[in-house]
C-alpha cells in the first residue's frame, strides 16, 4: 500500500492527512484486539490490518519531517522519545501489563502520545507530478535503498529475536531480558540525541557510513560478551538501532527533492518490511547449517553490514 498512496500524497499533498488518517485506525483496531480474545482467527486478522496501518502512519510521519529546518535533531529525537517509551515500558511497566487489557492500554497511550503531532505538526505543502517507473530507474537511489536494507536486516532481527537469542544463548530469564532490551531502548535515548544534533552539524551523507561499523562491531561484541557483560551489548545495540533510524530518514532528504518525500519514505518502510522477513530466513538458514548455534548464526549476520558499505559507495559514484 505505501508506495501507491505515497505518489498520491505527493501528489496531492495529503501527507499530514495520510497520517492522521492511519494513526486513528491503528489505535481504533488496538483497542478492539482486547474485545475478541474468544475469537483468535478475528484476532489475527485485525492484529494484521493494524500491523499495515502502523506502517502506513509511519510512512506519513517520516514524511512530515520535511517540514522542519532541523532535520537532523528532530529525526534523533523522535527516536529518543520513541526509545524514552520503549525503556520506561521494559523496565517499570511490563509485568503489571496483562493480557487482554494490554492491548486497549497499549493502544490508549499511543493515542494519546499521537495527540501533539496530529494537533500542532505541519503538513509538507510540495507537490509534484510523479512517474514511479522513473524513479525506479534511478541507479542511485535504488542502491542506496539497497544499502539502508543492508543495515535493516540486521536491526529487524535484533527486535524480533532478541528475547530468544538472550534465553536460549545465555539461559537469561524474563526479568533479566526486559534489563537487556530496557538498556539498549535507553542506549536507544542516547543515540537519538547525540546522532540528531551530528546529523546537523556533519549532515546525513557523512554519519550515515558509521552504521556499518557499527553493527559489525555489534555483532562481534555480541559474540565475544560474557553474560556478565551483556547490558553494555544491550546498550551497544541501542545506539546502533538509533543511528540507523535517525540518518537514514534525514540521508534521503539530503539527496532527493523534498518533493518526493513520502515516495522516498514508502521505499525506506519496503525496505524494513523486507529486512523483517528476509533477516529472519537468513539467520534460521544459519541456525541450521551451525546446528542451532546462537552465537555463531548472530555472528555471521555481519555478512549485511559487509555488503551494504559496498552498495553505499557505489551509490555515491
Amino acid at each position: 500500500m505505501a508506495v501507491p498512496l505515497a505518489k498520491l500524497a505527493d501528489s496531492r499533498a495529503y501527507r499530514k492527512r495520510f497520517f492522521v488518517l492511519f494513526t486513528l485506525l491503528t489505535s481504533v483496531l488496538g483497542i478492539l484486539l482486547s474485545f475478541n480474545l474468544h475469537m483468535p482467527a478475528l484476532n489475527l486478522f485485525l492484529y494484521l490490518l493494524m500491523a499495515v496501518f502502523h506502517q502506513q502512519a509511519m510512512v506519513f510521519y517520516n514524511s512530515l519531517l520535511g517540514g522542519f529546518e532541523s532535520k537532523g535533531t528532530t529525526s534523533g529525537v523522535g527516536v529518543a522519545f520513541g526509545y524514552l517509551g520503549s525503556a520506561l515500558s521494559l523496565l517499570l511497566l511490563a509485568e503489571f501489563f496483562k493480557v487482554p487489557e494490554v492491548f486497549y492500554q497499549t493502544a490508549l497511550i499511543f493515542l494519546f502520545l499521537s495527540l501533539p503531532a496530529i494537533f500542532s505538526l505541519p503538513n509538507p505543502p510540495q507537490k509534484t507530478t510523479i512517474s514511479l517507473r522513473k524513479e525506479l530507474e534511478d541507479r542511485r537511489f535504488l542502491l542506496l535503498v539497497l544499502a539502508i536494507l543492508s543495515l535493516t536486516e540486521v536491526a529487524n532481527t535484533l527486535i524480533a529475536m532478541m528475547g530468544i537469542y538472550l534465553k536460549h544463548a545465555y539461559g537469561l530469564e524474563d526479568r533479566e531480558i526486559y534489563k537487556v532490551i530496557g538498556l539498549s531502548a535507553l542506549g536507544g535515548v542516547f543515540g537519538g540525541l547525540l546522532f540528531g544534533k551530528l546529523t546537523d552539524k556533519l549532515k546525513a551523507r557523512r554519519l550515515f557510513p558509521l552504521g556499518f561499523v557499527l553493527w559489525s562491531l555489534f555483532l562481534i561484541v555480541l559474540y565475544l560478551t560474557p553474560r556478565e557483560l551483556l547490558l553494555f551489548v544491550g546498550f551497544l545495540g541501542g545506539l546502533s538501532l538509533s543511528h540507523l533510524w535517525t540518518t537514514s530518514r534525514v540521508l534521503l532528504l539530503e539527496l532527493f527533492p523534498l518533493e518526493t518525500v513520502s515516495l522516498r519514505m514508502s521505499f525506506l518502510s519496503l525496505s524494513e518490511r523486507i529486512a523483517s522477513t528476509t533477516g529472519l530466513w537468513v539467520w534460521s538458514l544459519f541456525m541450521l547449517l551451525t546446528g542451532n548455534d546462537y552465537k555463531f548464526s548472530a555472528l555471521l549476520m555481519v555478512v549485511f553490514p559487509v555488503v551494504g558499505i559496498f552498495f553505499y559507495l557505489f551509490s555515491r559514484r
